[in-house]
């Protein structure tokens, strides 16, 4: 089969062997996998970051999104049938979907969306499996939580999902944080009560719209950047949630406000087998019918075209740009 593969860490996106095309042997299912013949991908910020910054010894197929048909499944597999159309984020320890075929467990996986195409389906799973962790496994908010949230990059991937689920499915005021016009515009039009810019101080902006304090952060980029001032913000015995990877961070200054620290991180399931891993197909399912109902829409953006090395090298270098809005698709081989 064809798939798009590294083999050397480090290279510029603008070296035609960062990301090249090779033939690979087909994957076999083990007991609890899909095999699934992959019909559109999304590009996320960890394919580059595993790119640049993970060597391998042999070449290494990225990519954690993909919606594709199960073409056959393994000896224990209950959750699904050949036939079925599926979307997941996979597995970072396994190959990844920039391929024709891709294996995933099946309890990390979920039925697409009816009622998406395929790169729309695309991309939704990591953001949504991202988002939802964080908010409802994470910081625990339940359904009944009239407290206020922050949402430190509220326009982006996870943030774009994460302001959806929060302004529907819960009674929290949503506070997300946008630089430019279009940006807020496009977070308010996704549920958020009010929208604070990120680069001017936070604690008057927040004071102005009458929330000096807020019981739940979710900072979801530049975490070391605005880090006092989410202490600031935040209320006695608040809590902060975060995803990104600031280079340190120092948890004494939470003590005083008894505040609690929690750290997201979508591949933990599948990378440690836990009891709980089913908890993602479950997540999923909701999301796909949350869709289907239009309660969530989709946050894809641009349509990379076909799924190849050339399109594939132009979609990281938009994401390692920090230009790229809504989430890049491609589909098709």
């Amino acid at each position: 089969m064809k798939a798009i593969v590294y083999s050397q860490n480090g290279l510029p996106i603008s070296d035609e062997n960062a990301l090249y095309e090779l033939e690979v042997d087909k994957p076999t299912p083990g007991a609890r996998d899909l095999l699934v013949k992959i019909h559109a991908i999304a590009v996320n910020p960890v394919d580059t970051k595993v790119r640049a910054g993970a060597p391998t010894d042999q070449p290494r197929i990225l990519g954690w999104d993909a919606v594709g048909v199960v073409e056959a499944v393994g000896a224990d597999v209950t959750l699904f049938q050949p036939g079925d159309e599926v979307f997941y984020a996979g597995d970072i320890t396994r190959a990844g979907s920039y391929a024709e075929y891709g294996l995933v467990d099946e309890r990390i996986a979920g039925h697409k969306p009816r009622s998406l195409n395929d790169a729309d389906a695309a991309a939704l799973p990591l953001t949504s499996l991202t988002a939802w962790e964080l908010l409802f496994d994470r910081l625990e908010v339940q359904a009944d939580d009239n407290a206020a949230l922050l949402i430190i990059g509220a326009g982006g991937g996870v943030g774009s999902i994460l302001t959806q689920l929060a302004s529907k499915l819960t009674k929290l005021t949503v506070i997300g944080t946008a630089s430019r016009p279009e940006t807020a515009d496009w977070v308010r039009s996704l549920g958020a009560h009010h929208v604070i810019d990120h680069s001017q101080p936070l604690g008057e902006q927040l004071a102005a719209i009458g929330h000096k304090e807020v019981r739940y952060v979710a900072s979801l980029t530049h975490t070391d950047s605005y880090y006092d001032q989410l202490i600031d913000a935040l209320a006695p015995q608040g809590k902060l949630a975060l995803i990104d990877d600031p280079e340190t961070l120092d948890a004494v200054p939470l003590k005083r406000k008894a505040i609690s620290l929690h750290w997201e991180l979508m591949f933990t399931r599948s990378l440690f087998h836990t009891a709980d891993m089913q908890r993602q197909h479950e997540i999923l399912q909701r999301v796909s019918q949350l869709i289907d109902d239009k309660t969530l829409q989709t946050t894809a953006g641009e349509h990379h075209g076909m799924i190849n090395a050339a399109n594939l090298r132009k979609a990281h270098a938009l994401i390692e740009s920090g230009r790229a809005r809504g989430k890049i698709v491609l589909s098709g081989f």
